[in-house]
């Protein structure tokens, strides 16, 4: 349908249907909200953030493929 036959349409009906359909469409228009595009961050070099290397002091950390499972091994026993 045309829009402008529309707004044809919607301008022949009473103020108070007039009402109605603007509530029909602002209803319709709250199930299809309009999703904002994602905006990236500025790119920039990752060995610039602030968190890289922040534990590399750590003895515990060194061998990270065993403090994971270690870290496991002690924290999720069993309720006893």
């Amino acid at each position: 349908m045309e829009a402008m036959a529309i707004v044809r349409d919607i301008e022949s009906l009473p103020p108070e249907d007039q009402k109605q359909v603007m509530n029909f469409i602002a209803f319709l228009k709250s199930q299809h909200p309009v999703r904002q595009p994602m905006r990236r961050p500025p790119k920039g070099k990752l060995i610039d953030e602030p968190f890289i290397g922040m534990w590399r002091k750590r003895k515990d950390m060194q061998d990270s493929a065993s403090w994971a499972p270690n870290l496991r091994q002690r924290e999720w026993k069993p309720n006893e």
